[in-house]
């Protein structure tokens, strides 16, 4: 297989995607759809799969397919500014998750504590904190 004349389906294997997901990012705008020769089949290059590799490894750092596509049009160097401004309002939106998460645990551990130490079996600490709250 030579590195500048993938199919589809040799660019999906050799970036661990399905040809349905290199499909999708061409609707998306993420990824050029190359041209189809007469009676020929579309070849994709080295650079078509560093972009979806780019893309893989964007959304495992929690960025949207809206906000890669904007990251890929930045990328020349003197663009970094810019992009590290979206990296920066990404984190920001990752940092306030966190903090509701450690929220939603402290609160959940509390309950079951409370549970573990009820001896009113009529009466469960988790649904009615529940119960309750579906009320305010």
């Amino acid at each position: 297989m030579a590195h500048e004349n993938f199919t589809i389906g040799q660019l999906a294997k050799t970036t661990a995607v399905n040809v349905e997901t290199i499909r999708y990012y061409q609707r998306r705008g993420l990824l050029a759809k190359p041209v189809k020769p007469h009676k020929g089949i579309r070849r994709y290059t080295e650079r078509d799969a560093r972009r979806v590799r780019f893309i893989k490894q964007g959304q495992k750092l929690g960025f949207s397919l809206d906000e890669l596509k904007e990251l890929m049009s930045l990328e020349d160097e003197r663009q970094c500014r810019q992009a590290r401004n979206i990296a920066l309002k990404k984190l920001s939106s990752i940092r306030e998750r966190i903090e509701g998460l450690k929220n939603m645990e402290k609160a959940l551990s509390g309950l079951v504590e409370c549970c573990s130490h009820n001896a009113d079996e009529a009466s469960c600490p988790i649904i009615m904190a529940l119960l309750n709250a579906s009320h305010s």
